[in-house]
């Protein structure tokens, strides 16, 4: 069995939640487990519960809340007492407290309203996870944003300061959504920077024709484009954790086996500028 390592977190988006990728990642010291409320079709909780019980206690275990079933399929909402409802719910089914509740999208409902109602609503709901966690039903809480240049635009100076922001990392991000979660993490004084979706929701031909390998010191020939683009993530942005999604122990444990790498902070910066100059241009 491996040492423990937070650094990679177990996502169960799209997962079939099976518990020979629970036991495998434990072997192999990947103790971080993330899901949320609507994967597996809502069921996400209860299934963890019914097939690994025993193990869930040797995770440290996040979930996210603010979708709900609706009559067209998942739903979102900021309404407070649907989100304590959500947390408590989260809880029951999973059989313990979760470690980190994450307000899940917010930017959904954040769309289209006015500054003063975008701000009250963001606000309010910030509230009831901060309440929840002072109450005892998770230890931290957060916000998960697919989108922060939907949330950037609230003012989120005067509204409580998440432990935990979760954005989308890696290179498949463009400069402006990097800048925003730059702001937005610096103005709302968020603890930890979370990212996930590494690969852009698959790992498609991008990475035949583009090579992250250079951005490692050294090179590391040994490792694949996929480890490279991984370990690389943890510096687009600047993350302390990432969360990937897998059923399959041995993409887990080649992506263990590229936490080991360098990242060349270097060529990073220099590949920020490109970026940047790019956009001016």
């Amino acid at each position: 069995m491996h040492g423990a390592d937070t650094r990679l977190v177990l996502g169960l988006h799209r997962s079939r939640h099976h518990r020979d990728i629970l036991t495998a990642a434990l072997n192999l010291g990947v103790n971080a487990l993330d899901t949320a409320a609507p994967y597996l079709g809502f069921r996400s909780h209860s299934v963890l519960a019914e097939t690994a019980a025993d193990l869930l206690p040797k995770f440290t275990l996040s979930t996210k809340v603010g979708f709900f079933p609706g009559t067209e399929g998942a739903e979102h909402s900021l309404d407070p007492v649907r989100l304590r409802v959500a947390v408590e719910k989260a809880a029951r089914e999973l059989g313990r407290e979760p470690d980190t509740v994450l307000l899940h999208n917010p930017e959904r409902s954040l769309t289209g309203q006015s500054p003063a109602d975008a701000h009250a609503l963001l606000g309010d709901a910030c509230t009831t996870l901060a309440d929840a966690a002072r109450d005892g039903l998770c230890q931290n809480w957060g916000v998960a944003s697919w989108d922060p240049r939907l949330v950037s635009v609230v003012r989120v100076d005067d509204l409580p300061s998440p432990d935990v922001l979760m954005v989308r990392a890696g290179f498949l991000v463009g400069i402006d959504l990097l800048d925003d979660t730059a702001v937005l993490r610096d103005v709302w004084r968020a603890g930890e920077t979370w990212g996930m979706s590494p690969f852009g929701g698959g790992h498609g031909k991008v990475w035949e024709e583009f090579d992250p390998r250079p951005f490692l010191r050294p090179h590391h020939g040994n490792l694949s484009r996929i480890q490279a683009a991984f370990r690389t993530a943890f510096h687009l942005p600047s993350a302390s954790a990432v969360a990937v999604g897998t059923d399959n122990p041995g993409q887990l444990a080649q992506l263990v086996q590229a936490l080991g790498a360098e990242v060349d902070t270097a060529a990073v910066s220099r590949y920020l500028r490109a970026l940047h100059s790019h956009r001016q241009n």
